[in-house]
């Protein structure tokens, strides 16, 4: 807790989260014994981070997982926020080890980019997601699949290609798929890429430049690239409501878009209070733990029961 300006206190409080101290929050002074009793809430809760050592893995034994099927998908519900509509879900990868059990892409992703094995990935990633689209389509759930996409994979002149005879073979329309490009890294051939980008628009695959504001995603990128969508990453949205950089950020992206005439994603909605600004702020789409938290495909429909409960007093 400061008197010092928010910004600095919130900068403070990154820091020490990056040393892997454990922080309940921040508080500008003044400050009152009921915020200090809500930040510190009951002994024994609060957030708690593991400091044990996560597996490292090599890349000969990811490429025997692609290989093998071990990778499966789950699913992120993603919400027009006017209504309370599913409009379409978000495919996230997993490795289903068969020893240690599910591993989250941040310990494989970076592996796959460093060893050029991310294409092969994206490439299972998609046809999976792409299967499943279809088969939520004969159900008539008619909803967008999204998937994650490397600048990697953007090099790749084949590329536009293999998606359209994938979305060819497996029945699926290709306006149902959105590939979101996450730049971890800059473009190594920039020229390369802007082929294949301009060549899935005219094919009508969707676009979208996920995690704004971070990375390398840049106000170029929005400039040059045909994106129809941008996804303002979580670090701007979740708390935006009680932080006021960050949601001068996120009115920006917002309105930005808006003049652009893309469609706004924005991730990280964690609690009614993301919700009630994003609605205020005529943002379209939600994405986040206050909606639903990844799942199995073969969860969606117990999902959408409990969701559409929920919808009206949402939407009202």
């Amino acid at each position: 807790m400061s008197g010092e300006d928010e910004r600095i206190l919130q900068t403070a409080h990154r820091l020490a989260r990056a040393h892997d101290l454990e922080v309940r929050g921040a508080l500008h002074k003044p400050i009152t014994p009921e915020q200090l009793s809500a930040l510190l809430g009951p002994p024994g809760t609060g957030p708690r981070r593991s400091r044990a050592a996560r597996k490292t893995y090599t890349a000969d034994r990811l490429a025997q997982a692609i290989a093998a099927g071990e990778l499966v998908n789950v699913y992120q519900p993603q919400v027009a926020l006017a209504t309370g509509e599913v409009i379409g879900v978000e495919t996230l990868v997993r490795w289903q080890h068969p020893d240690d059990g599910m591993v989250f892409p941040d310990q494989f992703i970076p592996l796959a980019e460093e060893h050029r094995l991310i294409d092969d990935l994206t490439r299972t990633v998609l046809e999976q997601a792409v299967a499943q689209a279809h088969e939520w389509q004969g159900a008539g759930l008619a909803f967008h699949v999204g998937v994650n996409v490397s600048m990697d994979n953007l090099a790749a002149l084949d590329f536009p290609d293999f998606v359209a005879r994938t979305l060819a073979r497996l029945g699926t329309t290709n306006r149902a798929l959105v590939l979101e490009v996450t730049e971890s890294r800059l473009m190594t051939n920039a020229l390369a890429s802007l082929d294949i980008v301009a060549r899935l628009r005219l094919k009508h695959i969707g676009l979208s430049i996920d995690d704004f504001g971070t990375g390398h995603s840049s106000l170029a990128q929005l400039r040059d690239i045909p994106f129809d969508e941008l996804k303002v990453d979580r670090s701007f949205v979740h708390g935006a409501a009680g932080n006021a950089a960050s949601r001068a950020i996120l009115e920006g992206s917002i309105s930005m878009a808006r003049h652009l005439g893309m469609r706004v994603v924005a991730e990280g909605v964690e609690d009614r209070a993301d919700w009630d600004l994003l609605r205020q702020l005529d943002c379209d789409v939600a994405q986040g733990y206050f909606i639903a938290r990844p799942m199995p495909a073969a969860g969606l429909p117990a999902w959408l029961a409990e969701w559409e409960a929920r919808r009206a007093e949402l939407a009202g």
